[in-house]
């Protein structure tokens, strides 16, 4: 039997790293009596993966799970077993069984963020709009991504252009914070962070950006199949 799970990640767990994260659902599936199923060999290990990592310091609604198990358990009441040994910060928030197929970063080819940050030259509304509509008539920004050549890291130019899906500026919060909307690609088909994109927009637009200030969260990924945009099943 093989469980999917959607669950949040907020708080200060959001510093969590992916290994981290990986170690805290194997101690949570043995506390909570899960029926997992390990691998075979001499060093057997828990079978259950986890989407896309998330970039540290990020907080996320919407991170995903494949769990498989010896024997079946209701989805629901798997839930309620692990949120009960999960610490304050982590919790599923829905879970499904789902077939053997591809992996969920195989899956995983968008992510939806929001993104809040401070700017001294557009702390109003309008002017930041006017400033992405500048952005909009960009054809291509470019930035340097590290890759990896045998034993060394080069630095590469990537275009990110083809890597946002779009961009929504949602206004200004009661702290002052811009607020924007980003689906950005990431995955096996591309890849780019929401950091990286505030520094561009920095860069490009002249914001003055304060990068210390940057609050990002999560707020779903989707799959791609053949060019539509979906959620995972």
């Amino acid at each position: 039997m093989i469980l999917r799970t959607k669950y949040i990640k907020v708080g200060y767990l959001k510093y969590l790293s992916h290994l981290d994260m990986v170690r805290l659902f194997t101690r949570t599936f043995s506390k909570a009596g899960i029926p997992i199923k390990f691998s075979d060999g001499y060093n057997p290990h828990p079978k259950f993966s986890i989407g896309n990592p998330l970039p540290l310091g990020t907080e996320s609604l919407a991170e995903y799970m494949d769990v498989e198990l010896t024997e079946w358990i209701e989805p629901a009441d798997f839930a309620k077993r692990i949120n009960e040994a999960l610490p304050d910060g982590i919790k599923i928030t829905s879970c499904w069984e789902t077939e053997k197929g591809a992996s969920l970063t195989s899956i995983i080819a968008w992510s939806h963020y929001e993104i809040r940050f401070v700017t001294k030259n557009s702390d109003e509304a309008s002017k930041f709009e006017d400033s992405l509509d500048q952005w909009d008539k960009l054809s291509e920004v470019f930035i340097t991504k590290k890759k990896k050549k045998g034993k060394i890291k080069v630095d590469r130019q990537v275009d990110i252009i083809p890597l946002i899906g779009n961009i929504i500026y949602k206004g200004i919060d009661e702290d002052g914070f811009n607020i924007v909307n980003a689906l950005l690609k990431t995955g096996e088909s591309g890849n780019l962070k929401p950091i990286e994109l505030v520094v561009a927009m920095d860069r490009e637009l002249q914001l003055d950006i304060d990068l210390d200030m940057v609050l990002i969260k999560r707020l779903d990924v989707f799959a791609d199949e053949k060019g539509e945009i979906k959620e995972l099943a």
